[in-house]
């Protein structure tokens, strides 16, 4: 018999590389999850462990279209949307629809089950960002006509839509802005640059290094970032927080890093061509997340690293 006491967590992008582990807290915590996801970038063995649990269950579904969750819900999660710039790249309209129309049928949805809704922003939002590092008050230096501008306003306007909703209908919304996150079920082929560092050294290929890899990155192990959004959703902050790790690191020393973890010695450093609008800097300001979450990381990135290889190990020699 069901628990009618026990909570409800509608998590959107379910099948994905962050919603698949949101999931798994979720139910940890003893909130039963209903996960949605339409599958162009999510895989569904990264929740096929859930599949047979009672308090979870999936729904094959665009939340670009309209979205109905039958019986009561107490917070959604919109995660879903291409993350990462070979995928946006590729499915350009599909991931403006996500964060605007996607945004607006979850919104409307929270609304009619009296649900809190987080919202699952981005650093992508400071764009190539002349403040350094982003403090949540930063309004970013984003080009909206770029070829990183359909990811970069769709959570730009998917923030705005979310505020409007907060301010107009009273709804409760939580806002997380996501630094770079690393760790299991990522896409080995996704463009991002860990798992494209780390698949490159394991096959013995040329990391590849854009520009002179002067450029910078700040990298956030899963469970940490899984427990600061769990943190804010269970908050009472309605503005924008990041959430990341502050320990940056250049993409040159970050390849070195990689080149001794995997210590395949045919690997080697592949120097490319700077892509457009590129962010040259990226580190989050934690100080908010702090203060009001009392959350910080905890994993270093030399301990996420040898959690996350063993996963790239087994999925590259798969592949």
């Amino acid at each position: 018999m069901a628990d009618s006491t026990r909570k409800t967590a509608l998590i959107t992008g379910a099948a994905g590389f962050l919603g698949s582990h949101l999931s798994d807290r979720f139910i940890a915590e003893g909130i039963r999850v209903i996960g949605m996801d339409n599958l162009i970038t999510g895989d569904i063995e990264n929740i096929a462990h859930l599949m047979p649990r009672e308090d979870f269950s999936f729904y094959h579904h665009d939340v670009s279209q309209f979205v109905h969750v039958p019986g009561n819900l107490d917070y959604i999660l919109h995660f879903a949307s291409p993350a990462s710039p070979i995928d946006y790249l590729k499915m350009p309209i599909q991931t403006l629809k996500v964060g605007s129309l996607g945004t607006h049928n979850l919104l409307g949805l929270a609304k009619a089950k009296n649900a809190r809704m987080l919202i699952a922003s981005t650093s992508e939002v400071y764009g190539d960002p002349l403040v350094h590092p982003q403090t949540e008050d930063y309004w970013g230096n984003v080009n909206p006509i770029g070829p990183r501008g359909v990811y970069d306003e769709a959570k730009r306007f998917q923030e705005a839509m979310t505020m409007a909703y907060h301010t107009y209908h009273g709804l409760e919304t939580r806002i997380v802005r996501i630094f770079n996150t690393y760790g299991p079920r990522m896409r080995i082929n996704d463009g991002r640059v860990l798992p494209a560092f780390i698949s490159q050294a394991i096959r013995g290929e040329g990391l590849t290094v854009f520009g002179d890899g002067s450029q910078t990155r700040s990298f956030c192990y899963v469970d940490d970032l899984v427990d600061g959004i769990y943190r804010l959703l269970m908050s009472d902050y309605s503005q924008p927080v990041n959430i990341g790790n502050t320990a940056e690191i250049t993409m040159t020393d970050f390849a070195k890093e990689i080149l001794a973890l995997v210590g395949n010695e045919k690997a080697y450093l592949d120097q490319r061509p700077l892509p457009t609008d590129d962010p040259k800097v990226r580190q989050p300001d934690i100080t908010l997340a702090k203060k009001i979450l009392g959350w910080e990381p905890k994993v270093s990135r030399e301990e996420g690293l040898r959690r996350t290889l063993p996963y790239f190990l087994e999925a590259v020699n798969k592949s």
